[in-house]
C-alpha cells in the first residue's frame, strides 16, 4: 500500500462518523467476519484508522480499493459539496440506445485520449444513476486522488450533475460526455445547490406540479373589519385562490430543497439631470440579489399563499421551477429574467 493510498484512507476514516463508517464497510463487503470484528467502532478514530490500515496492508489492497470505499460513502452522502447541473444538447439518432457497458468503455477511452494520466471509476447506483469518479492528472503528474471530480448522469436523459470541477477540467469532461452519450453539445443549466436530490428533482420535474385551472386574474383584497358569514366566505375564497396560484407557481406537496436563487441585474445609469453619468459608455451597472432559505421554493410558496407576496407570482420567482434554474441575469430588454452561464469553480 503506497503512501498516497494510506493518506486517502486516513482522510476518509477521519471524515466519516464511526457508525456511518461501519455501515460503509458493510456495504463494501470486502472484510471477512474476523476482520469486521477486529474493528472496534467505539474506539477513537486514530485507533480505528490504524486497525483498517493494518487490514489493508495484510490484504495488499491498493488505491483501487480505497476509492471503492470512498465512492460508497459519497453516493450515500452526496450533500457535502456544491453540485452544478449541465444539459446535453442535440442528441444523435442512436443516443437513446447507449447502455451502461458501452457508456463506460467509451467514456474512459475518450477521456484517456484527452488526458494522459487520469483515473476513472464508474458505478451504477440503485436509482439507475451512473456515478463517475475522476482523479485528474496531466502529461507529467499522476492522478490526484485527493481532489477527485464526481459526476452523476442518468442514461437516456440529457442531464449531468458535477461537483469539484475546475475550469481547466471542464472542457475535457464535456467532450468525453458528449462523445460517449452521442450528443452534439453540452451547456450549463444555470442550476446549482448543495443538495443533489433537490437540483435533480427540480431539473427533471420529479415533484408534484400543479397546473393552472382557474383564478387567472390578479387577486384584489379589501381590509374588512366587520365580521359576517359572507365576508368570511369571501376571505376564505381569496385564501384558496392565493394557495392555488402559489401551488401553480411552485408545486404542491414536498418540494425540492433548493437553498438559494441568484439574480444578477445589468442596467445603465438613468438620470437626465446627471449628464456625466448618463452619457458614460462604459460597462453597465451591476448588482446581485440572492434569496436563501433551507427550502427556498417552500418559503416562496408560503409567502404567496399567505398574502405576504402578491399573486399571481412574478415571473422572476416562478421561473425557478418553470425553467429549472436558480441563476438569472436581468437586463434592460424588458423580457424578464434571462440565463447566463454560471461557471463552477472550486
Amino acid at each position: 500500500m503506497d503512501d498516497l493510498s494510506r493518506r486517502l484512507l486516513q482522510r476518509l476514516v477521519r471524515r466519516i462518523p464511526a457508525q456511518a463508517l461501519k455501515t460503509t464497510l458493510g456495504k463494501w463487503d470486502r472484510l471477512t467476519a474476523a476482520q469486521r470484528q477486529s474493528v472496534d467502532f467505539t474506539q477513537p478514530k486514530w485507533t480505528i484508522t490504524e486497525t483498517l490500515l493494518a487490514i489493508f496492508e495484510e490484504n495488499e489492497w491498493t488505491m483501487k480499493h480505497v476509492t471503492e470505499l470512498e465512492m460508497i460513502h459519497i453516493i450515500d452522502n452526496p450533500n457535502q459539496g456544491m453540485w452544478y447541473a449541465f444539459q446535453l444538447m442535440d442528441p444523435e439518432d442512436d443516443a437513446k440506445s447507449v447502455e451502461l457497458t458501452q457508456f463506460k468503455e467509451q467514456f474512459k477511452a475518450h477521456l484517456s485520449e484527452l488526458v494522459r494520466h487520469v483515473s476513472v471509476k464508474i458505478k451504477k447506483h440503485t436509482d439507475e444513476a451512473v456515478w463517475i469518479r475522476i482523479a485528474w492528472g496531466d502529461s507529467f503528474s499522476r492522478p490526484n486522488h485527493m481532489k477527485p471530480t464526481y459526476v452523476v448522469h442518468h442514461l437516456q436523459t440529457p442531464y449531468v450533475f458535477v461537483t469539484s470541477l475546475t475550469s481547466k477540467q471542464k472542457p475535457l469532461l464535456s467532450q468525453a460526455l458528449i462523445l460517449s452519450t452521442r450528443h452534439q453539445g453540452i451547456k450549463d443549466a444555470n442550476l446549482s445547490g448543495r443538495k443533489l436530490a433537490a437540483i435533480r428533482d427540480l431539473l427533471m420535474k420529479q415533484y408534484q406540479q400543479v397546473f393552472p385551472t382557474k383564478y387567472p386574474g390578479t387577486l384584489t383584497e379589501k381590509n374588512q373589519t366587520v365580521s359576517n358569514p359572507r365576508i368570511e366566505r369571501e376571505q376564505a375564497e381569496l385564501g384558496e385562490n392565493r394557495f392555488q396560484m402559489a401551488c401553480e407557481a411552485f408545486g404542491d406537496g414536498m418540494l425540492p430543497q433548493l437553498q438559494s436563487a441568484i439574480y444578477k441585474l445589468e442596467t445603465k445609469f438613468r438620470d437626465h439631470t446627471n449628464k456625466t453619468m448618463t452619457e458614460r459608455e462604459e460597462l453597465p451597472f451591476k448588482c446581485v440579489v440572492k434569496f436563501s432559505s433551507t427550502n427556498l421554493l417552500e418559503s416562496l410558496r408560503e409567502c404567496a399563499a399567505s398574502g405576504i407576496a402578491s399573486t399571481p407570482v412574478t415571473p422572476l420567482l416562478s421561473s425557478i421551477p418553470l425553467k429549472g434554474r436558480n441563476y438569472f441575469v436581468i437586463t434592460d430588454n424588458g423580457l424578464g429574467p434571462s440565463s447566463q452561464t454560471n461557471q463552477p469553480q472550486n
